[in-house]
């Protein structure tokens, strides 16, 4: 029976005629059908992804040269842009949509020899933290189906975990790809900002959107981001360095780590949460490992700087789906085109998109540009400084990825704002640029995974992943 540990030794397998790319697809396929209940899959491509196995078998049975992605199989957030294939950010205002072009990291994986095998299911948008607003129904997770798999790329997540795929592509904005990999006991790399291109992501907020990797390993995490990464003629915001810019340490001793103390005591962090990143802490402490405590004195306002900056650029993303030249159009009558607008768009965007789109055009409007916006671009400034500082200081810091473990399948009560505050460590990463990663190391109590999160400099993403998949060789007990 197929299985997959890793890239390296599918590939391996590959080369010497263990298994096949067609064996391996019809595995994934099989898998999707027998846990259809989760929801992880807006879209499947079964036929073409079998197709695509037999070309990449024959391919390689030729001996031709093949890709460094070569027969892996991965899926990718249902706001990627793959040519002629659905694009609906799980919205009714884009049901039915077809991608024109394919997006630069699903053109490079492709390019490598990858095999797409679905679209997956997320928050509309990619706005949520709970896989909970989709017109495809609820994401569950797959270690506990009464529970939510987390949001946005909650169907990535969830995809992973239940081994419907070997890796899969989201989207990170506010922690979309950590906090679902969290809740499922899976590996979420967010890269540094500009990392990967943009190009063909539908946009949330443009200046926190970040193409992100979910995977059950670290070591599959870096040759994938190899092939994603580098400069975009398509993406100004794409970096220009090259990913490996930074000389490695000679020893794990020498790297330098600081604990967020703030983090640790926030008074809504569940105690397990904190005793278990406290104790491998102190364990690693007395083992020799260099660990400081720090702070960061804007801990308190993150949230707030998020949703405002983010909540103004969700106004200007969302203004492009305006019912005319795609997209969802009432049926009702209308009489001009401002009823046009209001009637179509008030259909085709959900209640939480509406809100955001709202609270965007408030802080846009005259009087509370000035008053919201450009303060909170002025502490986002104040924050990169602090945090850059840090790091001239230590190499990594450390601090739990969420407030709890998954929640329960429809708990938000309506005007419940607790969803909005529970991505306070995540969004720093986002709110300053840099790399993070979200390691499953540990199991609550009550069942369900939860994960160590590192931050790293810009500069040090090949350093992050090493000293991430050290922590995960030592301490991974799920």
């Amino acid at each position: 029976m197929f299985q997959f540990t890793n890239i390296p030794a599918y590939q391996k397998a590959l080369s010497t005629g263990e298994v096949t790319c067609v064996q391996a697809v019809r595995y994934y396929l099989d898998r999707i059908k027998e846990r259809v209940n989760i929801n992880a899959y807006a879209h499947v491509f079964g036929e073409e992804a079998i197709s695509r196995a037999e070309e990449l078998d024959a391919k390689r049975n030729e001996g031709k040269p093949v890709g460094k992605l070569h027969g892996i199989v991965i899926s990718i957030k249902d706001v990627f842009s793959y040519a002629g294939h659905p694009l609906t950010a799980s919205s009714k205002m884009l049901s039915g949509f077809e991608a024109l072009f394919n997006a630069t990291a699903v053109q490079r994986i492709l390019d490598e020899d990858a095999i797409i095998i679905g679209s997956c299911n997320c928050d509309e948008f990619a706005m949520g933290s709970t896989g909970e607003r989709s017109i495809y129904g609820n994401v569950k997770n797959p270690v506990n189906l009464s529970k939510v798999a987390g949001g946005s790329s909650s169907g990535s997540a969830a995809a992973v975990a239940a081994d419907l795929c070997m890796i899969s592509l989201g989207s990170d904005t506010g922690g979309s790809v950590r906090q679902p990999a969290d809740f499922c006991g899976v590996v979420g790399y967010k890269p540094s900002y500009g990392r990967v291109s943009r190009y063909g992501v539908l946009a949330y907020a443009s200046s926190f959107d970040t193409v992100g990797i979910i995977a059950k390993n670290i070591t599959d995490i870096e040759p994938v981001l190899d092939v994603i990464s580098g400069p975009d003629g398509l993406d100004s915001t794409a970096r220009t360095d090259a990913l490996f810019t930074r000389e490695d340490p000679a020893r794990e001793e020498d790297f330098k780590w600081a604990v967020l103390r703030k983090a640790l005591s926030h008074p809504s962090l569940d105690g397990e949460i904190r005793d278990s990143i406290v104790n491998l802490v102190e364990q690693l402490r007395g083992e020799g490992v260099n660990f400081e405590e720090e702070d960061i004195g804007l801990m308190d306002y993150l949230t707030s700087i998020y949703y405002v900056i983010s909540s103004a650029e969700v106004t200007s993303n969302m203004a492009r789906y305006d019912s005319i030249r795609y997209g969802y159009r009432t049926t009702k009558p209308i009489e001009n085109l401002e009823d046009l607008y209001k009637i179509s768009r008030s259909e085709g965007f959900s209640r939480e998109v509406k809100k955001r789109i709202l609270l965007g055009n408030y802080l846009l409007s005259e009087g509370n540009y000035d008053t919201y916006l450009v303060q909170a671009q002025k502490i986002r400034q104040k924050l990169i400084d602090e945090v850059n500082g840090l790091f001239t200081r230590h190499d990594f810091l450390i601090l739990p990825t969420t407030l709890s473990t998954a929640y329960d399948l429809g708990s938000a009560q309506k005007g419940d704002t607790s969803r909005y505050t529970a991505d306070i460590f995540t969004v720093i990463a986002n709110l300053t640029g840099h790399p993070a990663i979200s390691l499953p190391l540990f199991r609550h109590s009550n069942g369900m995974p939860f994960s160590l999160q590192i931050i790293a400099a810009k500069d040090n993403e090949i350093n992050l992943l090493k000293a991430a998949e050290n922590l995960m060789n030592r301490f991974h007990r799920l």
